[in-house]
């Protein structure tokens, strides 16, 4: 295994054409983790905020997109461009439109990760800009450009046991996207009896995301005790109504994007966490990073009761799984929790500890390292 010194010599490049440049993942975990085992980190991304550098990652910003089209048409290109010039050891991509970058640059002769963050083909069926009737014809698209691109990556990482399973054993490494431990707790935030009946949810606001009925499940709850719902995170196209907080006369708050530390701050004075997808294809099998962070907060959980996350939650003891297309028994485990705040609180400590044992960042950011590692030394 090369040194630390000697790493400091090899320049390593992610690149996204779809991710907000400090997407938690991509630039919060994998980008610091690599930078803290010593190499020079580049990020390339599509940004309003400049060129920069930041806890060691250097951004090289492109011009933000106007619309799809124009980052097909531009920015992909862009990112291919940019990433010829830094002339580094390993590329690192992030995104499925980017397959053709990942091919061109290994035909280059460099080193190419893919980085899988979800089933993409099974997410078709929830993208509202794709006409329902081709949806199912995106998904075998995306499906069969992914097996044919695999034969230009030197490695795939992926984000879940599931996707795993979708790419030959070979060349996957499986680096989970847990929370790091310390990272949304703090021994000084609020004592979880004296908190606000905040329910929280964090990350990106969709239909299919269970927008709907968590907002309906919070005005159930309110015809009993107090409560309040708090979301945080990118509005999908056509979902603003479902935040319109005028509508919701104070039960729903919309504080829009948040740094880490607001993240910590908000799930600091929280008395639950909430994350109802809907059962599609590409949610089923996942393993939600704001269940994890919940967890790390030590807060108890609210989620949709999927063999997957089952396997999660009722051993760490931490939550109550629902039906998430039903707001009445979404707002019946809300109600519980918050009826019974010595039963919550230790739920939450429970979660806290689950990650700490098994579902933190350290453990997988270890293997992140070791698999950069050992590609820097295979033969091609």
């Amino acid at each position: 295994m090369k040194t630390v010194q000697s790493r400091a010599r090899l320049k390593v490049v992610h690149l996204t054409s779809v991710h907000y440049p400090f997407d938690n993942r991509i630039f919060h975990k994998e980008c610091s983790t690599l930078v803290a085992a010593g190499y020079d980190v580049t990020l390339i991304a599509a940004s309003a905020e400049g060129d920069g550098m930041q806890k060691g990652v250097r951004l090289r910003a492109l011009k933000l997109p106007r619309n799809r089209f124009e980052r097909f048409l531009r920015t992909i290109p862009q990112v291919y461009s940019a990433a010829l010039e830094e002339d580094a050891a390993i590329y690192h991509y992030h995104d499925p439109e980017l397959m053709p970058v990942g091919a061109l640059l290994r035909l280059n002769g460099k080193k190419v990760i893919y980085d899988v963050h979800e089933d993409y083909a099974g997410s078709m069926a929830g993208k509202q800009w794709i006409p329902g009737i081709f949806r199912g014809v995106a998904s075998v698209g995306v499906r069969f450009c992914e097996r044919a691109f695999t034969i230009f990556c030197s490695r795939i990482i992926v984000a879940t046991p599931t996707i795993a399973g979708m790419f030959p054993s070979s060349k996957v490494t499986l680096v989970q996207n847990f929370p790091w431990m310390g990272e949304l707790y703090t021994e000084d935030s609020i004592p979880y009896a004296d908190r606000e009946p905040i329910v929280a949810h964090v990350g990106a606001l969709s239909q299919d995301r269970g927008l709907v009925e968590m907002t309906k499940a919070v005005e159930l709850v309110s015809a009993v005790r107090p409560v309040k719902l708090v979301l945080a995170g990118k509005v999908a196209p056509g979902a603003g109504q479902g935040i319109d907080q005028e509508h919701w006369n104070g039960l729903v708050e919309y504080v829009g994007m948040l740094t880490r530390p607001q993240v910590a701050g908000l799930l600091a004075r929280a008395r639950i966490g909430i994350v109802t997808l809907h059962p599609t294809q590409n949610y089923i099998n996942s393993q939600p990073t704001k269940l994890y962070e919940y967890m790390s907060a030590g807060i108890p959980v609210v989620a949709s009761d999927f063999p997957v996350w089952r396997q999660i939650v009722e051993p760490s003891g931490c939550g109550i799984l629902v039906d998430p297309l039903d707001p009445k028994a979404i707002a019946n485990a809300l109600e519980w929790l918050l009826a019974h705040p010595t039963e919550a609180g230790e739920m939450g400590h429970r979660g806290r500890l689950a990650v700490n044992d098994r579902y933190s960042w350290e453990r997988e950011g270890a293997r992140l390292v070791e698999a950069y590692s050992k590609l820097l030394t295979d033969k091609e």
